[in-house]
Order: structure tokens, then sequence, then C-alpha cells
């Protein structure tokens, strides 16, 4: 048999096989292509633009912040004795004044009523003098009697005089001592732990207080800011007080709007920070002692200034500059003077007027004279993207 006869129709089936394989994916890209639309700007880059605008811009400065109260005070007894009473509930908003506890007054009455008696009995002694006074002067007047009476009994009266006044301090302290059995309280806030127990023996000498009474309306958040940002916070503070908002720790929940109070006399040397102080009405206790909120700082809102995306910024070896599109879609880098960014968007000092275009996204693949193309955004976009 020969064999070129045999191979002749594995070549045509082979050759068959290589001719329907080219046809199907012909046919293939055919579909691609035109299911592919046409970019009818061959060579230019595809890249994410946004528009130069001009907003009132707010100049923040973020720091963390601890709330603290205006008055913590640690109430003391201030007479020994047997606590009888206890009249509020730990953690408890007291008023100022309304009694808090109640010590044993037993002893303290005596001691006024003791102090009393011998106010009365030095003062009649005093009276006394006076009449014995009067009489060794008609006496002596008269001839009838000798002038050193006069003097003697002048003498005495004045002495008891001073007894009958050092008797009046004494009853004052013994009505001080009593008035301090009701313990009350310095200030309106809420009350903490108890620490002492109805039937305790109370000492005045003991540093642990009956309770601790904080005070949470107002309240203040204390922070420290860079001292670069000083010179310009007096400058703005001078003019009025200015707005401090509390955040939650992660920044993302406002808490409350309060106002700049206390700007510390120096900066701290170890940190080049100066603390600050803002007060807050606390009225809803949403802001709580020792805890930790972000502090943001209003220092002032400029007014009709040029803004973009903080991402169309590029730092060069010039400085900051940014990619333009003019109007025939292509790029030129252009220097900026770039100032503070507030919430992604830059503001820009000098280098831009409103409605330029500018690159925000796609630098990399950009160069000077090089036609772009705006891409496509999704719905969440920013509004100031320049759609195709």
């Amino acid at each position: 048999m020969n064999v070129s006869r045999l191979r002749r129709p594995i070549v045509l089936g082979s050759l068959l096989l290589v001719v329907l394989a080219t046809v199907l994916g012909t046919a293939q890209w055919v579909r691609r292509a035109q299911a592919t639309p046409v970019n009818t700007e061959a060579g230019a880059v595809p890249v994410q633009m946004a528009r130069v605008s001009v907003e009132d811009l707010p100049i923040w400065i973020s720091a963390i912040g601890n709330v603290q109260a205006l008055n913590s005070v640690n109430v003391r007894v201030r007479v020994d004795g047997e606590l009888q009473k206890v009249l509020f509930a730990e953690g408890q908003t007291v008023n100022a004044g309304s009694l808090l506890a109640v010590i044993d007054p037993r002893v303290y009455q005596a001691q006024v009523a003791q102090a009393q008696a011998l106010v009365a009995k030095d003062q009649a002694q005093l009276a006394n003098l006076r009449v014995n006074l009067e009489r060794a002067g008609k006496l002596a007047a008269a001839k009838a009697g000798p002038t050193q009476d006069v003097d003697t009994y002048r003498a005495e009266l004045a002495a008891q005089q001073a007894t009958v006044q050092a008797d009046q301090a004494a009853l004052d302290t013994a009505r001080l001592q009593l008035e301090f059995t009701q313990v009350k309280a310095p200030l309106t806030g809420r009350t903490g732990q108890r620490l002492l127990d109805v039937g305790a023996i109370a000492h005045g000498a003991e540093a642990s207080g009956l309770v601790t009474i904080t005070q949470m309306n107002p309240i203040s958040v204390a922070f420290a800011v860079s001292q670069d940002d000083l010179a310009e916070i007096l400058e703005e503070n001078a003019k009025g007080a200015l707005q401090v908002v509390a955040m939650s720790r992660d920044g993302q929940q406002e808490i409350a709007r309060g106002q700049l109070s206390f700007i510390d006399s120096q900066v701290t040397a170890a940190s080049g920070q100066i603390q600050l102080k803002a007060q807050f009405d606390n009225s809803s206790a949403e802001l709580w002692p020792g805890e930790l909120v972000s502090a943001r700082l209003l220092v002032q809102t400029r007014r009709n200034v040029a803004v973009v995306p903080a991402e169309a910024v590029q730092l060069g070896r010039q400085g900051h500059f940014v990619y333009v599109v003019d109007a025939q879609q292509r790029v030129q880098p252009r220097q900026v003077d770039a100032a503070t960014v507030v919430g992604g968007k830059q503001w820009i000092r000098q280098g831009l007027t409103a409605g330029e275009t500018v690159v925000v996204q796609g630098q990399s693949r950009v160069a000077p004279g090089l036609k772009v193309v705006p891409v496509k955004t999704d719905a969440n976009a920013d509004l100031a993207q320049v759609n195709p």
C-alpha cells in the first residue's frame, strides 16, 4: 500500500480543523469588537477631573481632648461624731446648700448651752461693775469717796468687757461646730460613691470624706494644639470667643458645641504645644468628666476661596502643582500656592480660578501637552467632578 495515499486524508482533515478554528476565532473577535465602544479620542489618556469651585472654607484645628469638670469637691465632715443620717443617693444630682448628712449634734448642743451660760454670767458681772463704777464716780464727785475706787472699777469694767467678748467668741464657735453637724452640699452637681455609712464614727481629720460632688453643667474640655497655631488663635479670639465642637473619639459624631474659654499662659517646652480649654453647656449630660473626645476648634472661615479636591494637588521639586485641562483637553502643569486641607478639599491661595478643570486622579499617566479624556464616575462621586 502507498504510504502517501494514507497520509493525504490526515493532512486534509488537519487543514479543515485549522480553517474551522480560524473562522470561529474571527467570529468571536468580530462580536467583541462590536460590543466594545470605539474610542473617538485615539491616544487620549482617561483621567478623573474636577472643576475649581469657590466656597466659604472653615479652618478647623483638631486635637484629642479630655472632659473636665469645672468644680469637683470632696465633701468632708468637719466635726467628730456618729453619722446619724445620710440624705442622698449615690449618683444623685444635688443642689448647692442641700442637706447631705447629719452628725450626732447632742455634744455640740451642750457646748452651745454651756457657752451661753458663761456669757450670761459674765454679762451680769459686767452690769454690776457698771453700777459700782457709776456709784463710785458720784461719791468721788461729792468728795464722799476716794477717786481710787473710780479707777479700780474702771479697770475691772474693761477687763470684764474683754471677758464677755471672749465668752461671745466661744459661743459663736460652739454654734458653728453645731452647724457643722449638718453636712451640706457646697455646689450643685452629681454625687459619687458614698464613703461613710450610717452609724460610722466620722472624724474631721479624715481625708477620705463623705462623698465627692462633681459639677456637670457647665463643663469643660481641655486639649492642646501646636504652638505654630497660637498667633492665629490669639488674633481671632481677640475678635470674639472661638467656637469649639466636641466630637466622639473617632470624630464621626458631634456631641456638643461650646466656646474657647482658656488659653494657657505658656507653651509646654517638652511638646511645643499650648493648653486650651473650651466650656460647654451640658444640661443633657452628653459630656462626662474624664471622657476622651475629639475637639475641633474653628479658627476662622475663609470667604470665597478657590478649592479643589485634595487629590488634585501634587508635590514637585518647585512645590505644589496641579494639572490643568485646557479647552483642547490637553494638560499643563501649573504651580499653585496650596494652603489648608479641610474635609478633603484643598484651599488654593493662588494659581487657579473658578471654573478651571484639573486632574484629580490619573496624574501618573499624563505629561505636559498630552490629551486626556474624562472617565465616568459612579453615582457617589463628588458633584464637582466633570462627566464626559
